[in-house]
């Protein structure tokens, strides 16, 4: 098995042949290449909160959809929709399309 960097984009402009690839994948506009290890590992570390913020988020409004009144926050806003169905289906074994339903 061929290993390789994690999260390296090679650079793919004008290499498909045909020409219509004139961007990179991972910074098109090469706008970070220049910039320092600090700066690059500030980005870094915002960019893992970040993810992480959504994470809760995204629990903060399953929470409250299954069970009302879970979280204050979005209690308190008038119309906020409620799931009826189950938020776990996808990691059940049984997981098919048509247990959506």
């Amino acid at each position: 098995m061929k290993g390789g960097k994690p999260g390296y984009y090679p650079p793919i402009a004008g290499r498909a042949g045909f020409g219509q690839v004139t961007l990179n994948l991972w910074d098109p506009f090469n706008l970070v290449q220049n910039n320092s290890a600090e700066k690059k590992a500030r980005g870094l570390k915002s960019e893992i909160l970040n993810g992480r913020a959504a994470m809760v988020g995204l629990m903060g409004l399953l929470s409250a959809s299954s069970v009302p009144g879970s979280v204050p926050f979005l209690a308190g806003i008038e119309g906020f929709p409620q799931y009826a169905g189950n938020v776990m289906v996808p990691f059940s074994n049984d997981f098919t399309l048509t247990s959506m339903a």
